[in-house]
This record gives structure tokens, sequence and C-alpha cells, in this order.
């Protein structure tokens, strides 16, 4: 009897252990790892405190959590690294998933469709991806990102410039020392409307993509309960709401040329 009831007791203490160290997590603050420079996804307001659509999205997210959210302002390409190291508990960062990545940290469920686009110099003879890799050619990407994996395993002619920042692989472009910088769509119609006369918009995804909340390995519960809120927010018309707060021009243009919107 004794020995039962020790057992109980026992049970019981784990049990609260369990559900302390539950309570303990859940009111941590979620520190969320993104790039504050990829505006209006990514980026800081003119007194320096981050804002855009990732930002809005990390803070529905600790809302629906319960926690508050600490925004880690991290160069993209160190952003998984942070992750394995546990330095961050998510990256909400304009972060494609992608096979490879997906060997080394869990995704979300995608919330947003994206593809990869050009934005070419004016006098390039660049009129799609097919033609990015020829000799003489010069192709411009972002460090770590997909397009860089893509030039990287895909173009064996032409010569790549790998570059930290977005604006300078665009300034390559603008100003005709590169034919053609590898980006996502939305990012290349900015760009064009920024150097009209220097550039050229090749839209339309040759290689279709999604981004979705990249997470630890093993961090099951809370992958289920960012799945959980993502389906709760797009029903809610979340996602509908941050396109028309920071990217109605871009939905109106999109539209009008017939190509998907990317929420």
């Amino acid at each position: 009897m004794l020995h039962t009831r020790f057992s109980i007791l026992r049970s019981c203490f784990v049990a609260l252990l369990c559900l302390t160290a539950a309570a303990a997590a859940a009111a941590e603050p979620l520190r969320v790892g993104m790039e504050l420079s990829y505006p209006p996804f990514e980026m800081t307001d003119p007194q320096g405190k981050p804002t855009g659509v990732s930002v809005r999205l990390a803070e529905a997210l600790g809302r629906h959590l319960g926690r508050e959210v600490r925004i880690e302002n991290i160069a993209f390409d160190g952003l998984i690294t942070a992750l394995k190291t546990r330095k961050i508990d998510c990256v909400i960062s304009s972060l494609t998933a992608t096979p490879e990545r997906a060997r080394s940290i869990a995704f979300s469920e995608p919330y947003l469709r994206t593809g990869l686009a050009l934005l070419v110099a004016v006098k390039s003879p660049v009129q799609s991806a097919a033609d990015l890799d020829a000799p003489g050619r010069i192709v411009a990407v972002k460090k770590g990102t997909t397009g860089h994996h893509y030039a990287a395993t895909s173009l064996t002619k032409s010569r790549l410039l790998v570059l930290d920042k977005e604006s300078s692989a665009v300034l390559e472009v603008a100003q005709g020392k590169a034919d053609a910088f590898i980006y996502d769509s939305l990012s290349v119609y900015q760009n064009h409307r920024r150097h009209p006369e220097a550039t050229r918009a090749l839209l339309r995804p040759f290689r279709e993509e999604t981004w979705a909340i990249g997470l630890r390995h093993g961090d099951d519960q809370l992958r289920h309960d960012v799945n959980e809120f993502l389906k709760t927010f797009r029903e809610q018309g979340g996602f509908e709401k941050l396109g028309d707060d920071f990217l109605p021009d871009e939905k109106a243009f999109f539209k009008a040329q017939g190509i998907p919107f990317v929420f």
C-alpha cells in the first residue's frame, strides 16, 4: 500500500514538474529571427523599430501563443545557424522551404507562394531564364538565397556575382554591370519601379517556391501550434489584410498582369 501511494505521489510530482516546465516555456519570449533589410516584409520604421509583413505575422503568432515576441535582427545567411544553436526559436524572414534546408531544420506549413524571377539590365539580351547560362553572361545573386542556390547548381557557363545585399545586386544590374539579378517576383517588381529606365522586370516565376516558418527538428509542439495559428490567421483574413496594408500596388499590378499574388 505504501509503495502504491509513493508511486502515485511520484507520478503526480513528475506531472506537476512537466506542467510547470511547459508553463515556464510558454511564458518565455518568443525569439523570432529575421533580417530587417527586405521591405516590406522585414524592415525598420523611421524610429528604427521592426515593422513589415513578417513582423506583423510574428506579433500575431505571439498573441496566439500567449508569448511576448522578441525580434532578433540576424543576417539572412546566419538565420539557420542561429536557430540550430538555440539563439532564436523560429525564423520568419521570407524563408523559402527547400529540400536542402529541410534536412537541417523543420518547416511549418507554407504561408506564401512565390517564385524566382529576373531583374534584367535594359540593354541585356536576356529575355528569359533560359538565356542566363551562356558565356559572357554575368548573373547577380544574393548570398544564401534560393536564387544563389539555383544559379550555383544550374548555371555553368555564366559568371556569378555573389553579393551580401539585395541593393548591391540591383545596382549591378541598373548600372549594366550584370545582365540579371535572380530574386523573388515581388522584389523584382519593386526594384524595377525604383530603376524603370535602367531595368526590365521578367515577373512570371520560372521556378515556383513557397515560404514557411523555420523551426528546429524536434520542436513538435511548437510546430503544431504554429500550423494551427497559420490556419486560423488565414481563415480570419489576416493575410489578406497584410497584403492590403503593405502591398496594395503590387496586388493590383499582379492581378492586372494575370500573375497569381503571393497570399
